[in-house]
């Protein structure tokens, strides 16, 4: 028994997901860093063990009921843990938040800021003293009623809706309207209305123009369709919709992703009329402070704010409010975010962004004795940032809590006071702490992944610049922070794109199109969720389920029982369990505790019905095939071509770890980008592919990064060009052109800084990432040059 004063958080027999029954202690009060290659456990002993333990001993302190209304982890597979102090938890949350949560929300700046203008603004003559409600978009008080308080409407014109004037209506002038029998029934209805549709649409009076695609009005007429040679087709009450109505109705209500993008193609978006896109009534944009109202302060960047509020004078009031204010922007400019402005919209953020802001609000709150679980806090961070962010994971360690913090950054671990690496592979050849203690003694772990990249990384091979086979011209781009840029890509190469946070990086990739010359087929492949359900596995995303199914059915047990491949299928009737619908588990609703998801109590989590299950394949039922790792399985289907494809794409990209029936909502972004890269891999491709990767190598431990650029440089070989977003220096080292902006975030970036082979941007003046390419340089910088504009 330790001491109620033993200064360790002790874990023992920690078995969640792969952990293998793992004992180990860590010091309160230091910065600890969890390491290991993707997939190995860290996460699962970070997140999953410790903090998930915290949290429920949290929830038993709370009331039953209250209980109920709280999203809860269940309890974690842990033997027991000690010295565990209450935790706070920062991940990178995949969530898509909604269109009105923004910069000032997620940070309790939009509060502060609604208060200063509440009890220090400069009010109209008359005018009664505003609640600090009425200055937030988000309360009826607040919103202006016409656009509710998102500050744009969506409209639609006659230049959107007809792009063609000289095409008739039968000969489908009215682009927005519906295909087949839904938009012949709409112009028939026109016809039988007395309106002309065969004529060329710029010869119709505008007022039955006007009509036919603005009006409200829903006439209904008997239409007599013309009939068609052989068919019989009889008179029916038709209903007229406008063209307007159709497409507003569409874009608001439909359930299909489909027809609301074609739909969104015939509206445009704009400012609202009625508050000029403020989102406020007018009465809160009559209040000013500092000669601004709280809209024109809410567009500023952080960094813009901070000097407006310094230079403000005013009462006591004012200064106590503005003082609040610029502490907390200063925490977050500290973090290398003051390019942001507090209206941006969280959405549009990356998830170290996000993450970044919730970190900057922490540091705020003054919490004492806590464990913080950070979530690779160095993610999209350039190397000039990631100093200010040890610089706060120090601060935060000093103000007495424990900082514990899973990450691959190598800067990061070497700041720590004391590291847990897990290893020595992933999966099931993972879930064992190889060391604990501090970050000097891992140099002498053999087995350990991270000490190779650590101490002394032996550099890579001196790669021959490749030499372009073209030139891909993008821009001139006005859009963000982005002022009439054009950038050059050479084609049949390795472009890496580099710049500090919010220099316009992903804004310029966003731009390349497949109708540039020279693109051919473009990939983009982005860290989103393969599928936001269980249902949805990493079988079924690749299509190599379809394969394993029709293996099955090919069976001769399946041929005697007249199984096809729908069988086989755990999403339709007939060969799933209906007990669970083929989910492989059950709810329990338990009142007062965690809803807690048991397996299903007939199939046992299998998925599949008995008689389903007694048809195998090679002595494995198709329940004990979607269980077997990717690397197991390539073992297993070795004789099956279409099978061993896929399978060998995933194992070339690092994902031999994971389980074929692995749900997607258990897959990290970078895992899920790997997937499609897999999926990309495993194509035949012919003529010239275009790849598009924004920051492939995020959540990815140095030695998984390896294997990821020998895949892509090997595409660039096949002759394909890859363009990258990236803030790994050895990848950008590795590449065979670099296109760095800035200099600096938002308003001080959106230029091109610098362009040419590594070692040339590596010398740059004036570039924020040339010291640390150079730090980064192996190759002895011979190449080639751009083409003169």
């Amino acid at each position: 028994m330790h001491s109620p004063h033993d200064p360790f958080v002790r874990v023992r027999g920690a078995r969640e997901h792969n952990l293998r029954d793992v004992d180990v202690a860590i010091p309160r009060d230091v910065l600890a860093v969890f390491t290991g290659v993707s997939g190995s456990g860290k996460s699962s002993l970070a997140f999953g063990t410790i903090y998930a333990e915290a949290q429920r001993r949290y929830f038993e302190s709370v009331a039953p009921y209250a209980r109920r209304l709280i999203h809860q982890v269940g309890a974690p597979r842990v033997g027991e843990i000690t010295g565990l102090p209450p935790a706070v938890s920062l991940q990178q949350r995949r969530s898509a938040p909604t269109s009105r949560s923004s910069v000032g929300t997620v940070t309790n700046l939009s509060n502060s800021l609604r208060m200063l203008f509440s009890r220090a603004g400069d009010y109209p003559e008359g005018a009664g003293r505003l609640d600090s409600d009425a200055f937030s978009p988000n309360t009826a008080a607040g919103a202006c009623p016409q656009c509710h308080g998102l500050g744009r409407v969506h409209r639609t014109s006659e230049r959107l809706l007809v792009p063609d004037p000289s095409l008739s209506i039968r000969d489908g002038a009215i682009a927005a309207w519906p295909g087949a029998w839904q938009g012949k029934n709409l112009r028939d209805v026109l016809d039988t209305l007395g309106h002309d549709v065969d004529i060329p649409w710029r010869e119709l009076p505008q007022r039955d123009r006007d009509w036919i695609l603005f009006t409200d009005e829903q006439p209904v007429v008997t239409v007599h369709p013309v009939r068609d040679a052989g068919r019989i087709q009889r008179p029916y009450q038709g209903t007229y919709m406008s063209a307007r109505r159709y497409v507003m109705k569409t874009f608001a209500d439909s359930k299909s992703p489909t027809l609301r993008a074609r739909a969104e193609r015939f509206l445009e978006s704009a400012d609202c009329p009625a508050c000029g896109g403020s989102r406020l009534r007018p009465e809160a944009m009559a209040v000013t402070f500092a000669g601004r109202t709280i809209a024109d302060l809410a567009a500023l960047p952080l960094s813009e704010l901070a000097k407006t509020l310094e230079s403000a004078t005013g009462s006591e009031a004012a200064r106590v409010l503005a003082a609040d204010l610029l502490a907390r922007i200063a925490t977050i400019t500290e973090l290398g975010l003051g390019y942001l402005s507090p209206d941006r919209a969280t959405p549009t953020l990356s998830t170290g962004e996000l993450q970044r802001l919730r970190l900057a609000t922490q540091l705020r709150s003054g919490l004492f004795g806590v464990v913080y679980v950070l979530d690779e806090p160095s993610a999209g961070l350039h190397p000039a940032d990631t100093e200010s962010l040890l610089t706060v994971l120090d601060r935060l360690k000093a103000a007495g809590n424990s900082v514990f913090v899973v990450e691959h950054h190598l800067d990061v671990v070497r700041h720590a006071d004391w590291l847990v690496d897990v290893g020595p592979h992933a999966g099931e050849h993972g879930g064992q702490v190889l060391h604990s203690g501090p970050v000097a003694d891992l140099a002498g772990v053999a087995e350990s992944a991270t000490a190779r990249f650590l101490f002394g990384r032996e550099p890579g091979p001196v790669r021959e610049a490749r030499a372009p086979r073209g030139w891909l011209k993008v821009g001139p781009v006005s859009r963000h922070n982005l002022r009439e840029v054009t950038a050059e890509f050479p084609l049949g190469t390795f472009t890496a794109v580099t710049g500090v946070s919010g220099s316009g990086k992903s804004t310029l990739i966003g731009e390349i199109s497949e109708e540039l010359e020279g693109v051919g087929r473009l990939v983009s492949v982005d860290q989103k969720p393969i599928g936001r359900t269980p249902r949805s596995n990493l079988a079924t995303y690749t299509g190599l389920f379809d394969v394993v199914r029709k293996v099955f059915a090919a069976t001769d047990a399946a041929r005697e029982r007249g199984y096809g491949v729908g069988r086989f299928s755990f999403n339709v009737a007939g060969g799933r369990c209906e007990t669970c619908q083929g989910e492989g588990f059950v709810s329990v609703e338990l009142l007062f505790l965690p809803s807690t998801y048991a397996p299903c109590p007939d199939c046992a989590g299998a998925r599949y019905n008995p008689e389903t299950l007694q048809v195998a394949y090679q002595g494995r039922n198709i329940a004990e095939v979607l269980d077997l790792t990717v690397e197991s399985a390539a073992d297993f289907f070795a004789d099956t071509p279409a099978v061993a494809r896929s399978l060998r794409t995933l194992l070339d990209v690092g994902l031999g770890y994971l389980r074929l029936g692995q749900p997607a909502t258990e897959l990290s972004g970078g895992e899920a980008q790997r997937i499609k890269l897999a999926g990309e891999l495993q194509r035949i491709r012919r003529g010239h592919t275009l790849y598009l990767l924004d920051e492939p190598t995020t959540g990815l431990h140095p030695a998984d990064v390896e294997v990821l650029m020998r895949q892509l440089h090997g595409l660039v070989d096949a002759g394909h060009s890859v363009v990258v977003v990236e803030h790994d220096m050895a990848v950008v080292a590795g590449a065979d052109w670099v296109i760095d902006l800035g200099p600096g975030g938002g308003e001080e970036g959106g230029r091109i800084v610098a362009s040419g082979p590594p070692a040339v941007v590596a010398g740059a003046p004036g570039s924020r990432t040339a010291p640390y390419l150079a730090r980064a340089q192996t190759t002895d910088g011979t190449g080639w040059s751009a083409p003169t504009p």
